[in-house]
């Protein structure tokens, strides 16, 4: 049986969504398991002066293609459960979504930004910035674990999304 172009084009959102917050939950979860262990075992001026460098670094297509691409992905589909709320798949979708958008997204914006924001103001070479490193590294990582887990559940629930949406579809 083939879907409508409605729904196929559902699915490939759904397909893509997941895709997009496994991809960023699994750099998130690099950042907390490797990069910032790494950055903490170095003396504070080189910690400070890498992480720099990293911030940006990341600023680049590849990265915010990622991150903002699947965060307009979620978007339509928040949007698009709200339309069909009566199919089984959207309480899946809807959660999903919004577990991204607000525990990457936001919290990107709202926490980390600001954290690198002021990690860029300093001068690595210039006084002892040790406290501030310190305190830095522990309050970054906390937020981006945050962030790790809302993009890996996320993922899970567009995954499931996504199976029941094709069941349902292939069922009619």
């Amino acid at each position: 049986m083939t879907l409508p172009f409605g729904e196929q084009f559902i699915l490939g959102l759904t397909l893509a969504s997941a895709l997009g917050t496994g991809l960023m939950g699994g750099v998130f979860f690099v950042f907390s398991t490797s990069i910032m262990r790494a950055l903490a075992r170095l003396p504070a001026a080189q910690g400070i002066a890498a992480m720099q460098s990293i911030n940006i670094a990341v600023i680049n297509p590849f990265f915010l293609a990622a991150l903002f691409g699947t965060a307009a992905i979620c978007a339509a589909l928040v949007a698009w459960s709200f339309k069909m709320w009566d199919r089984l798949d959207a309480g899946y979708l809807l959660a999903g979504s919004l577990l991204y958008l607000g525990g990457a997204i936001l919290v990107t914006i709202f926490f980390n930004v600001p954290l690198n924001d002021a990690l860029a103001r300093l001068d690595p070479a210039v006084g002892d910035n040790a406290v501030f490193w310190n305190s830095y590294l522990s309050t970054w990582t906390a937020w981006n674990h945050l962030r790790t887990v809302a993009c890996l559940s996320a993922a899970a629930l567009l995954t499931v999304a996504r199976c029941q949406l094709a069941r349902e579809g292939l069922t009619r």
